[in-house]
């Protein structure tokens, strides 16, 4: 029986780049891939899965649709960050050429990364739901005339050929990523770097927002990210998605709260974890 601890789940088909951003942060662990992201919550929920990794945003396409209505729900916390670099590439049934290919599938996402690319080469973009779910697709089709936008670990998996290999029109292509559990890991402030989530609605007065988040500035705190989004069955208050520099626990940030939480309603913020932050914020 495989031990739920040593398991991380992600949405996707085996060679999806959340499998890559899995092998990348655990490679010690099993991967669970998962029909969507509300299954991939709810192996961790349930305990079937001890981590789930969860993309948030791509340096390219912007956040990632619909996840930010699941996590302050879940009971998830976030223990870690990983930016996957996405590096597509033009995979074929073995032995096809160039010259054999009349369509490529893949997500809308990764056919619109390589649209210059596909199009200087004739292909005509077929949309799949999922970059590795069409490579294994036409890798069981074995029609030389139809192609693939995926990873090279999806080229692996399903014995595909690299017909172009960074095929995609810009590049630094990065995707973020969640590391998520059921616990909350909150390490000690030790002047390491940290980032801490948070989401909250603010009360419905003249200039709330930024009142809300004066105390960060007053007290030296980076905001990173702030974005805002109307929550299911609610037209009328936006809730916020947040990412700061620091410690929740370090006395600046608990200034910047005690601020917040006055302009929010019932005072109420969601913290959704601190954890440190990754060493590739510092070479922006």
């Amino acid at each position: 029986m495989t031990d739920s601890s040593n398991i991380i789940a992600f949405q996707g088909v085996l060679g999806a780049y959340s499998h890559m951003a899995c092998q990348a942060v655990k490679p010690e662990m099993e991967v669970m891939p998962c029909r969507s992201f509300e299954d991939m919550i709810l192996a961790v929920q349930e305990g079937r899965a001890e981590l789930a990794m969860v993309p948030v945003e791509n340096s390219i396409a912007g956040r990632v649709a619909d996840i930010h209505h699941l996590l302050p729900g879940s009971g998830l916390f976030i223990n870690g960050e990983h930016f996957q670099r996405v590096n597509h590439q033009l995979l074929a049934p073995r032995g096809a050429t160039l010259e054999d290919l009349v369509e490529v599938h893949s997500h809308a996402q990764g056919l619109a990364q390589c649209r210059e690319r596909l199009r200087s080469l004739g292909l005509q973009p077929v949309i799949h739901p999922d970059t590795a779910g069409a490579a294994k697709d036409i890798a069981a089709r074995g029609d030389k005339s139809v192609g693939a936008i995926a990873s090279a670990l999806a080229g692996e998996i399903y014995d595909l050929d690299v017909l172009v290999p960074s095929a995609e029109d810009a590049e630094h292509n990065t995707t973020r990523f969640l590391v998520m559990s059921r616990t909350d890991i909150t390490p000690p402030v030790n002047g390491e770097p940290m980032v801490t989530t948070m989401v909250f609605t603010v009360r419905s007065v003249p200039a709330a927002l930024y009142k809300s988040l004066g105390g960060f500035a007053t007290n030296g705190i980076n905001l990173t990210k702030l974005e805002s989004y109307i929550r299911p069955g609610s037209h009328h208050n936006a809730q916020f998605y947040v990412d700061v520099e620091g410690h929740i626990d370090s006395p600046d940030m608990q200034l910047a709260m005690d601020e917040l939480r006055f302009y929010c309603q019932n005072g109420e913020v969601t913290i959704l974890g601190t954890y440190p932050a990754s060493p590739l914020r510092s070479r922006d």
